[in-house]
């Protein structure tokens, strides 16, 4: 085959394999209700169907489609050609979650059906069609409505719908998730008042949405359709159990966009956080999309993580230069997009960045807390990109994607990056290490892969920003972009006694011993350089073994 042509079908697999959206296992049609729908958040609308809060608890794996509608009764839904749209879309081992009763109890034509009858008739061709495309169909009962009587016990609303649907899911073998049965255990043991507080009760000139309030026992807020949505997904893989293999693990908060989480942002997550909690870590999860804020993790919030999907990021766009309200510059430490005082912290699948390009010293982030976890995280920036500031902080990376241009990474702080990308997008160097005096460690890289923009031929490994700085290089990668020296005195002729530059088996291109700086080393023996040696201190910290560990403290 001609070279030219295999080059172009080479080029064209790589194309695809960057731009086509990863494969999903199946798709989750949801069809019912207001009570599963999803729901418009103008004016901070808090009303939530329980299908929205849905993909919070499956894997990305998983493609939650949610069909539901306000007012649809199995009649209404089929009559207005929603049904055939969700036919269409259905493939073999796609699941379809039906939820029906709530409006096919309304005495209008348009809606009404009767139980034992075309209620009845109309279940089962919604479970006859969803099998014949080759999809799985699940019944669920319709959830309750919050209606107490006089002595205070909760009453059924449903009537015979909840029976016609249990009958239906029998005589067809269909999966049946008693939701009815579920949410009336939960709301009757909660009581009469308490249960409130997962219902629409919003009091009067709280909310844009509703000023007058809102009385509403039938649709539910954030925290209630969170709860109903734990007990259908607890109730679907028991029913189900293949499908517990798609659920995530277990998050305190979660932030997203869509509506699908307690918060729609990372601040407002940060916030809830009690303060000093010793107890528990809190776990965060971020569902994707560019989240433009400045964060502050604040020192009271201790133990917590914060684990994104694919695609999340966190941005803004202050620099040094940039004037605050007073007509100041916001200098290099006020130019952070998140700022990590917190101790114990860890992040896993972020994206830092800050967006206000090649203007001078921007930074990413700052981090000052101790026992700092990052996990296939991105930073990105240009100058001064990543802020290791705390002169007692312990900072670990891990599968990490730094980049920048000047100082990319500079600080205080004692930092191992372990199998990460070092990516310089112009001339420079890449660290600016201020190791405070008598510090054993400054900067270590293990294995790293230090990559640069085509074009950039001139990148340093090191500079000192203070006359103590240290930064070893083990076993890395370079590319062709480093100097042959390797390794810059900052014009500073003194400096050259104190500092600690290093390199171990360095290969690639870049790896140049013999035209390294005098004043750096090569070193033939790594007896002191294991991570757990590296972090040990006084209460041998380890974050091999136990990233999120809680900080065991007295005061």
């Amino acid at each position: 085959m001609d070279k030219k042509i295999i080059f172009l079908l080479l080029a064209f697999v790589l194309l695809l394999s960057f731009t086509t959206e990863k494969k999903r296992a199946f798709t989750i049609f949801m069809i019912g209700d207001s009570t599963m729908a999803n729901k418009d958040l103008t004016g901070g609308n808090p009303e939530r169907g329980w299908g929205q809060m849905l993909p919070v608890f499956f894997t990305e794996d998983i493609h939650i489609d949610n069909h539901a509608v306000n007012g649809r009764s199995t009649k209404s839904f089929i009559d207005e050609g929603r049904w055939e749209q969700v036919l269409k879309k259905i493939a073999p081992g796609d699941y379809v979650f039906i939820q029906f009763g709530h409006n096919d109890q309304k005495p209008d034509a348009e809606r009404h059906t009767d139980p034992g009858s075309t209620y009845d008739a109309n279940l089962k061709r919604l479970v006859s069609e969803t099998r014949a495309k080759g999809g799985i169909p699940v019944l669920f009962t319709s959830i309750v409505r919050r209606h107490f009587n006089e002595n205070g016990e909760l009453t059924d609303t449903h009537g015979a719908y909840l029976e016609a649907t249990r009958n239906v899911a029998s005589a067809m073998e269909v999966p049946l998730i008693d939701l009815n049965r579920l949410t009336h255990d939960w709301v009757s043991k909660l009581g009469d008042e308490p249960s409130r507080a997962y219902f629409m009760w919003v009091k009067a000139q709280t909310l844009p949405c509703c000023p007058e309030g809102k009385e509403d026992n039938t649709h539910l807020n954030v925290a209630g359709a969170k709860s109903v949505a734990a007990l259908a997904t607890h109730a679907l893989t028991e029913t189900i159990p293949a499908l517990a293999q798609y659920l995530r693990e277990t998050y305190d908060f979660t932030v997203a966009q869509d509506g699908s989480g307690d918060f729609f942002s990372i601040q407002e997550a940060i916030n809830a956080v009690p303060d000093y909690r010793k107890e528990g870590r809190t776990r965060i999860l971020v569902r994707k999309g560019t989240y433009y804020e400045k964060i502050i993790i604040p020192e009271s919030k201790i133990n917590v993580s914060l684990i994104g999907e694919d695609s999340t990021v966190l941005a803004y766009d202050d620099y040094a230069s940039k004037k605050n309200i007073f007509g100041e510059n916001k200098s290099t430490s006020g130019s952070a997009s998140c700022y990590i005082y917190a101790d114990n912290f860890y992040a896993e699948n972020i994206t830092f960045q800050n967006t206000s390009g090649p203007v001078g010293q921007a930074v990413a982030t700052f981090v000052n807390g101790d026992r700092i976890v990052f996990k296939k995280c991105r930073f990105l920036g240009f100058q001064d990109t990543l802020y290791t500031y705390g002169m007692e902080s312990r900072q670990y990376y891990e599968d990490c994607h730094i980049e920048g241009t000047v100082d990319f990474i500079f600080g205080w702080s004692t930092a191992v990056f372990n199998r990460c990308t070092i990516h310089s997008k112009g001339n420079g160097y890449i660290t600016a290490p201020s190791t405070p005096q008598g510090n054993k460690y400054g900067y270590v890289f293990f294995d790293c892969l230090i990559t640069a923009d085509e074009g950039v031929d001139k990148v340093y490994l090191s500079r000192p920003w203070r006359d103590y700085a240290k930064a070893v290089f083990i076993r890395c990668d370079l590319g062709n972009h480093i100097l042959p020296e390797g390794w810059n005195n900052w014009d500073k002729k003194e400096a050259e006694k104190t500092i600690f530059y290093a390199e171990y088996e360095s290969k690639g291109k870049g790896a140049n011993p013999a035209s390294r700086a005098p004043f750096s080393k090569q070193l033939t023996d790594l007896t002191d350089y294991s991570i757990e040696n590296i972090f040990a201190d006084a209460d041998g910290w380890n974050p091999l073994t136990d990233p999120e560990t809680l900080i065991l403290e007295k005061r």
